[in-house]
């Protein structure tokens, strides 16, 4: 099992975004978390990527407001709850941030060298850039361009090719079809499934449910900071009530 969340809460002031989820991965999966807006979809892969803090009770000076967050994370078996955001980034759980968020003023090339900024061999780096072009040669043909100038299909890419300058063994994906017109939401979508099929887990939390129920391995539902259903696609559709409810089919 690569990455098992057990009993995760998590309170902003007395509001509690976060309530007792246990869920799991295993590795080479493409898990998917899907729920209405507001269920606390990001919120959780905040938590599992260490960028909520973790302390039990109250934690001051966040620009959240106050915050608890309960609850044990285990990745590749390591006890990760306690660890600070750049550790977990070192051990391979990354996280690709929802609305994208590039470096606007850097070039596209320079946003990619920043996501490796924790690797110290050069051969590495190059090799991973190497891959990220493969993936994604739009990058490669724009790879001196201001990133701010790109469109929102591009700049998702972007996104995503930092992240996988980082040597991930879990990429946590946030939103990644937001803002998207449907040609490149369809684009973003075939590249994420080509990420899995380059031996990279992927956990991916998006609206676009009927896409990611035929991609992902597994899914979880989200409502009100609770899991509420999990199964493959197949199953979960079968759930009329879950559907028209939660999934908005």
């Amino acid at each position: 099992m690569l990455l098992k969340v057990s009993n995760l809460t998590v309170c902003y002031d007395k509001a509690m975004i976060i309530n007792d989820i246990s869920m799991h991965v295993q590795d080479g999966e493409l898990v998917s978390l899907v729920g209405p807006n507001g269920a606390g979809k990001s919120t959780l892969l905040r938590a599992i990527t260490g960028l909520v803090i973790w302390e039990k009770g109250i934690h001051r000076g966040t620009t959240e407001g106050d915050i608890t967050v309960e609850g044990k994370v285990a990745f590749e078996g390591e006890a990760i709850e306690r660890v600070p955001a750049h550790e977990i980034t070192k051990r391979g759980l990354i996280h690709c941030p929802e609305r994208r968020r590039p470096f606007r003023e850097m070039s596209v090339l320079d946003n990619l060298y920043a996501g490796a900024y924790l690797l110290k061999e050069k051969n590495q780096v190059q090799n991973n850039l190497d891959n990220v072009y493969q993936l994604f040669p739009r990058l490669k043909e724009r790879a001196k361009q201001i990133s701010g100038t790109l469109s929102g299909g591009e700049q998702q890419m972007l996104a995503i090719g930092r992240a996988l300058m980082s040597n991930p063994k879990l990429l946590c994906i946030d939103e990644p079809s937001t803002g998207l017109a449907p040609i490149m939401k369809e684009e973003v979508f075939k590249k994420i499934q080509g990420i899995q099929n380059m031996g990279i887990t992927v956990l991916l939390v998006e609206q676009e449910v009927s896409v990611v129920f035929a991609m992902a391995s597994r899914n979880y539902v989200l409502s009100s900071g609770k899991i509420i259903a999990e199964g493959t696609g197949d199953e979960l559709l079968k759930d009329e009530v879950l559907r028209k409810t939660y999934l908005g089919l």
